[in-house]
Parts: structure tokens; C-alpha cells; sequence
């Protein structure tokens, strides 16, 4: 194996302190170091990497290209050790730690509104959440739960059904002031949001009803169902999204469902965890209530 390049932490903070101030004095003075010891620092990380990092210019300190590069890097990775290292100090040694990934707009629609409960049933789990538009691969990126939307499966991991999710058309109530809308071709005349991880839902919303479109994937295109809900709220067009995703809204009428057709769910909202870790007591504990929670919102 090749052997790693690995400058040691204290050259990365002395050649950042450096670059931040332009001055070997005051990086010293912010490091409590000597100015000789700083310049050895930057003299030993320059051998290594074998570029400059400073020139002096008319008796001032100035980057070089390879410098200002370096440096963008070496900021995230102190910027990484800190927050890693301010992570650890918030647990104590009884502390457990359950990462959880989750599609964005469940996450803040229907987790973390139900979260407190479980955390004050379990105080010794520190939660954490992570989002991403597509499912978490449970393995590659190192979490403990995933919470997604699809046909229950996932690589390496064992998926429990939560529940489907049915599938509504809504906009501002104001949006359809003065159109009327009484067939499928006046609905799909208006303005359709696209909801960029569903890019078929239109088509698929249109052809549940045996009509054909050649607009539905014409439209302004939002990344996820909370930027869409929040776009549908502004006047910007109809949203078509899982109808639990929007009941906050709909309950508060800012915004109506214009067309009555409820579109039967096309998969289930899962949570899914690595096949080896079904009895961990976190994961178990958080399954355990996961399915509860399902249960109580099918109930609704």
C-alpha cells in the first residue's frame, strides 16, 4: 500500500492561521507559538507538497495559485475536525448515537413532528437525521435507519411497511380564481408542478384515469414535494403530492385539492435497517415506534 501524504494537523493550522491574517506574526500571536516555529510549519508542508505557498510581494504575504487552492481544502477538513470533535463532547459515556436518513420532505412533514416522543422515551439515544432526495444506501453511507418511499427494497437491508400514500392535486385557493375546471383537459391546462424525484407522477396521475396528456411534464420543475407544497401555497401552479405530505396545509385552507380523483398509492413509505442489526436495542426501539407511529397516522 502506498504510503499516505499526511501533513500533520498543526502545519494545516499554522498554514491557515497564516492565510487568514497574511502575516507570520500574528498567527503566532493567535497559535501562543514562535514566528520561527510557524515558519518551520509552512516550511516543512511546502517540502512536502512540493509547491510554494506564500511569495512575498513588496514585503507582504501573498498565496500562490497551489496556495489558494490548498488552503479552500485544508478549511474543510479543520472545519470537519472541529465539528467532529464539538460532536463527541455533547455525549456523555451511556449515550447512544442513531443515525437516521430520511427523504426530505417526510422528514420534516411527518417525522420530526412525531421525533420528541421518541426521544423523551429514550434519552439515552442521541438522534441523528440526514437527508437525501434518494433512498440511503444503508451500508455506503453509514446510518442506522432509512426511512423512504418505493417497493421496500433496499440493498443488504430489511424493510418494514409503514403505510401508502395516496395522491392528491393542490393549489392556492386563489390560483384557480375565475378557470373552471370540470374535465381532465382543464386540469391539464393549467399550470402542473413537477416534482423533480417523481418526474412520471403527472403522467402516471393522468393515465390512472385513462387520459392521455401531452403536458404533463410541462411545468415549473421543484426538487422535492416541500419546495413543490411551498410553490402550489405561492400561486405558482397545481402540485401533485402524497396527500399527507400536505394536510398541514390543506387543514388551514391555504391550499384545496381542485380535482377530486385520489390517485392509489404506487408504493409505501418504508423503514428499513441492515440485516444484521435487527436486534440492536436503538434500532429495535426505533422500528418499534416507527410502526406505532404508522399505525396511529393510518388510523387518521
Amino acid at each position: 500500500m502506498e504510503k499516505r501524504l499526511m501533513p500533520s494537523m498543526m502545519a494545516l493550522q499554522c498554514f491557515e492561521a497564516v492565510a487568514r491574517h497574511m502575516s507570520f506574526t500574528r498567527a503566532a500571536e493567535e497559535l501562543h507559538m514562535t514566528q520561527s516555529a510557524i515558519s518551520k510549519q509552512i516550511a516543512q508542508l511546502e517540502a512536502l507538497l512540493r509547491n510554494p505557498l506564500f511569495l512575498r510581494v513588496r514585503r507582504r504575504l501573498q498565496l500562490t495559485p497551489a496556495g489558494a487552492l490548498y488552503l479552500s481544502e485544508v478549511r474543510k477538513i479543520l472545519n470537519r475536525v472541529d465539528m467532529s470533535s464539538r460532536y463527541i463532547l455533547t455525549y456523555g459515556s451511556e449515550t447512544q448515537v442513531l443515525t437516521i436518513g430520511t427523504q426530505p420532505t417526510f422528514g420534516a412533514r411527518w417525522l420530526i413532528p412525531r421525533l420528541p416522543r421518541f426521544m423523551a422515551s429514550h434519552p439515552d439515544i442521541q438522534v441523528q437525521v440526514r437527508s437525501e432526495t434518494r433512498p440511503f444506501d444503508l451500508m455506503q453511507a453509514r446510518i442506522d435507519i432509512s426511512l423512504f418511499f418505493g417497493h421496500g427494497t433496499l440493498p443488504g437491508a430489511q424493510s418494514r411497511e409503514l403505510f401508502e400514500a395516496e395522491v392528491v392535486p393542490v393549489c392556492a385557493p386563489d390560483f384557480m380564481a375565475g378557470a373552471t375546471v370540470s374535465t381532465l383537459q382543464d386540469l391539464s391546462e393549467q399550470v402542473l408542478i413537477q416534482c423533480a424525484t417523481r418526474p412520471e407522477a403527472w403522467h402516471d396521475y393522468f393515465s390512472h384515469q385513462r387520459f392521455q396528456s401531452d403536458r404533463s411534464y410541462h411545468g415549473p420543475r421543484f426538487d422535492t414535494f416541500s419546495m413543490c407544497i411551498r410553490a402550489a401555497v405561492a400561486g405558482c401552479g397545481i402540485a401533485l403530492t402524497p396527500r399527507m405530505l400536505a394536510e398541514e396545509e390543506l387543514a388551514a385552507g391555504v391550499l384545496v385539492i381542485p380535482w377530486d380523483y385520489v390517485q392509489p398509492s404506487n408504493g409505501a413509505y418504508y423503514v428499513a435497517y441492515s440485516e444484521h442489526s435487527a436486534e440492536v436495542p436503538k434500532i429495535r426501539r426505533f422500528v418499534d415506534w416507527a410502526l406505532q407511529q404508522a399505525a396511529e397516522t393510518r388510523g387518521k
